[in-house]
């Protein structure tokens, strides 16, 4: 979003960080919804027999819930909203085990489908956060902003 859309949304009184559009809890929703369904095709596609597979699926499943909660409770958003950000974290942590497999000298895609899983969720964990984190600072600088102008 660029810096006018941001001024815009100040002037209108919407004063909501979004990214094409979007506000951060439905890029969560999104970004929940895609990690259940990545799980879930990659298990069939792969025929796989582990739960491991579907471990895209758990981290999404959990992300989707806190993200709707935090858009059915607005009393609870924020606390909801981090607890999202730690399981984006965490998504990113599990998806980094797949530079372990580069340390110890080993191919990460001898199983192409877990490498491959691994790989997206540290790349979209790591994008997922940073997004996060511009929301926050968004939300921090309104904060102060909103505080000066009630001090006036």
């Amino acid at each position: 979003m660029g810096e006018s859309e941001n001024e815009n949304s100040n002037l209108t009184g919407k004063s909501e960080f979004r990214l094409f559009g979007k506000t951060i809890e439905y890029i969560s929703v999104s970004y929940g919804t895609f990690l259940m369904v990545w799980g879930i095709v990659v298990s069939l596609i792969s025929q796989s027999q582990s739960f491991t597979s579907l471990i895209p699926s758990v981290f999404g499943l959990s992300l989707l819930l806190f993200a709707v909660l935090a858009l059915k409770i607005p009393s609870k958003k924020m606390l909801f909203m981090h607890i999202v950000v730690v399981i984006g974290f965490l998504t990113m942590l599990g998806g980094a085990d797949f530079f372990r497999g580069l340390l110890t000298g080993t191919n990460p895609f001898i199983n192409v489908w877990a490498g491959s899983s691994k790989l997206m969720m540290f790349g979209t964990g790591l994008c997922f956060i940073f997004t996060c984190v511009q929301s926050f600072r968004f939300a921090r600088m309104n904060e102060k902003s909103d505080q000066s102008e009630h001090d006036r």
